[in-house]
């Protein structure tokens, strides 16, 4: 089959050089009641080339060894879509990438890791012609389980045709394709013509130097020059912003770049292990010198309060939160360990803390008292987010902190990674220390802020939801960041399925 359809496009003249104009051709005016279908890979992305995808399905669904393979497996893969067709190339990502994995985990990757890299991919000049339809399809060879949630969610596409994958009565993929059947060429002109007897839609679009198979079907059709360089795409021009997503990789796993990273991890574990000992067993007060020295750069704005002795009473550090290493560079700002008031972390990260972690139960009354107990006793940290976001927002700042003191420093803090999140979901939370640290050079900005003024406290006669919405609307101004009203929930709702608590 994948010999026969290769067979035809070589005989085929390339359409999209000879008979149809280029995407920016098309007019999007009075376009909401028309239907337009569009190709993935090449087209509505500028990444012709799958292997990324898969990569990161590999890794987030399966682990390491399988991405190895998947690498090694990368020259092979190349030489069939170039040489052979693009068909073989895909069945050879498909199997090693997928078989014998949960298809829960597949879609669960597909609706936490992949949407963030889609978005990355988009082509805004594609994006703006299909946006301006009412009624989006899209066409494409990848996985259909790969693409749908960040087409459906994000894109508000009301269609996905791509390739299913079969999975067997105990619920994981075998690694083939249904009747083994990769849309690609012929096939996804097939499948768009199932779409109903008379089917038409009003605007198709291409990739390229294709034979531009399902584009026929079009009343209009164009195509989208290849190109690497082109803008991100701003999260606002999609129908749902871009706010919550998951897994290890920062960059965008490319063969060379994937294999960069994977030879570098090995060293990047032993660097780690050396920061995390480095900070477990040395003072506080000499923390901010010795992370520096081991190319983990701190960068303080503002001025720390000192320790309060003649009130003896604590002072509150309210913080952004971006992993939670957030309270223990806090500390090595001020020179000094902070206690931490933490929500849900595993039993390695507080063993390896080297400052006092404090566990809340999520009962307000119990909490409260535990926390105005250690307020007694000195300062604290405390991230009220209860939990952490990666992209440039602030999620809602539950209003305890407000109810219990009027001594609030707020702080806003930041961190820049190169390689690896040093925070996850849906993996195991007691790596997220060693990925932050296994970054050649992390960094961390921190801002503190003046201490809230007595009339914007509850003293001062304001609600603590004011309270709370006024610390986290100037953190986020200070941060450059927009705030959201969305809590712990949605963000675990939406990654995982669940409320994101952890056995103890």
């Amino acid at each position: 089959m994948c010999r026969m359809d290769a067979a035809m496009e070589k005989k085929k003249p390339l359409q999209s050089t000879k008979g149809y104009d280029t995407v920016d051709k098309c007019d999007t005016e009075g376009r909401k009641m028309q239907t337009i279908v569009s190709d993935l890979s090449g087209a509505l992305t500028r990444i012709p080339n799958p292997f990324s995808y898969f990569l990161l399905v590999s890794l987030e669904a399966s682990g390491v060894i399988r991405s190895l393979v998947l690498i090694l497996a990368a020259p092979l893969a190349w030489f069939l879509y170039h040489w052979v067709s693009a068909a073989s190339a895909m069945k050879l990502m498909i199997y090693i990438s997928m078989s014998g994995v949960k298809a829960s985990e597949i879609e669960g990757v597909a609706r936490a890791v992949l949407p963030k890299f889609f978005l990355e991919d988009l082509n805004p000049e594609a994006w703006n012609v299909v946006s301006s339809f009412g009624r989006k399809v899209i066409v494409t060879a990848l996985p259909r389980v790969l693409v749908e949630p960040f087409a459906v969610e994000y894109m508000g596409v009301d269609r996905v045709i791509g390739t299913e994958i079969e999975v067997d009565e105990d619920g994981r993929a075998t690694g083939f394709a249904v009747k083994s059947q990769v849309l690609a060429g012929l096939n996804k002109k097939n499948a768009v013509k199932e779409l109903g007897g008379d089917f038409m839609a009003d605007v198709g679009v291409g990739k390229y130097k294709s034979t531009g198979h399902f584009l026929s079907l079009c009343k209009e059709a164009y195509v989208v020059r290849s190109s690497c360089k082109v803008n991100l795409l701003p999260n606002y021009k999609l129908p749902t912003p871009l706010i919550f997503h998951d897994g290890r990789l920062v960059q965008r796993p490319d063969p060379l770049n994937a294999l960069l990273t994977f030879l570098w991890m090995p060293l990047g574990f032993l660097l780690a292990l050396l920061r995390i000992t480095v900070g477990a067993s040395l003072p506080m007060c000499i923390q901010y010198y010795t992370y520096w020295l081991t190319g983990v750069r701190i960068i303080v704005k503002g001025h720390p309060p000192p320790k309060k002795t003649e009130t003896g009473h604590g002072t509150m550090f309210v913080c952004s939160h971006r992993t939670l290493l957030d309270p223990i560079f806090v500390s090595a700002a001020v020179a000094r360990p902070i206690t931490a008031v933490t929500f849900s972390i595993s039993r390695l990260s507080e063993f390896l803390s080297p400052i006092p972690t404090v566990r809340l139960t999520r009962k307000r009354d119990q909490d409260a008292m535990n926390i105005n107990s250690l307020l007694e006793k000195g300062d604290l940290v405390l991230c009220p987010e209860g939990t952490t976001c990666r992209e440039p927002f602030l999620l809602r700042y539950s209003s305890m902190f407000a109810e219990l003191t009027d001594y609030i420093v707020p702080v806003a803090v930041n961190c820049r990674t190169s390689m690896f999140h040093g925070s996850t979901s849906r993996g195991w939370k007691a790596m997220d220390p060693f990925f932050f640290f296994m970054n050649p050079s992390p960094v961390y900005e921190i801002t503190f802020l003046k201490e809230l003024p007595m009339e914007f406290t509850c003293r001062g006669g304001r609600s603590s939801h004011e309270v709370a919405n006024s610390v986290q609307k100037v953190t986020a101004g200070i941060l450059g960041f927009e705030c959201t009203n969305l809590t712990r929930r949605d963000k675990y709702r939406l990654l995982v399925g669940n409320d994101g608590s952890i056995a103890r």
